[in-house]
């Protein structure tokens, strides 16, 4: 199944609007549900931020972040994200008979994190698929002072898929979850 490429300009990090509907429903302003390609269309620009400390529990003997714990951030990120647009993940569970399931990840590892490093991690989606996204994700040494720049220390591309909680199967992801999935995003304060 192929799913609709979206490319994003570079900007700064911002954090998607929250959704009002509990799961995630359809923005009320706009009338009812998009179509998928302009949904992908929209999708232009959405970019979430997620701050993550790194402690002991974190590093591997060498002193550095163990290199599976990035996955672990990522998905960190995403459920903040997926909160932070009012989609509870267990009433989606429940309520819809639905969830997300990681079913591919690629990640390349730049320059290790540290005890104690502050780590912007973030969430862009790059592909809208009928049963899946595929999510882009960074791990970025948050900048020690002003005028410095974030340090890219790891990024992947993550692909979650859509599945019925019983059987396990794939299905359509929700509408009303994929449209505040979707919103455009509003710039950190």
């Amino acid at each position: 199944m192929k799913g609709t490429q979206v490319e994003t300009p570079a900007q700064p990090p911002g954090r998607p609007k929250a959704g009002s509907a509990p799961l995630g429903g359809s923005d009320p302003q706009s009338g009812g549900a998009p179509d998928r390609d302009q949904e992908a269309r929209d999708a232009r620009g959405q970019h979430f931020t997620w701050p993550v400390r790194v402690y002991w529990e974190d590093t591997d003997a060498g002193g550095i972040v163990f290199y599976a714990n990035y996955l672990k951030f990522f998905e960190r990120a995403r459920t903040e994200w997926l909160r932070g647009l009012g989609i509870q993940q267990q009433r989606l569970r429940e309520e819809v008979d639905g969830m997300f399931v990681v079913t591919d990840t690629q990640v390349r590892y730049l320059r290790p994190a540290r005890l104690d490093d502050l780590l912007l991690v973030t969430a862009r989606v790059l592909e809208v698929g009928k049963a899946s996204l595929t999510i882009r994700q960074t791990a970025l040494l948050k900048a020690q002072q002003v005028g410095e720049t974030d340090v890219l220390l790891c990024e992947g591309s993550i692909r979650i898929g859509w599945v019925n909680t019983a059987t396990m199967r794939p299905q359509r992801i929700p509408s009303a979850v994929l449209d505040v999935m979707l919103l455009p995003s509003t710039p950190n304060p």
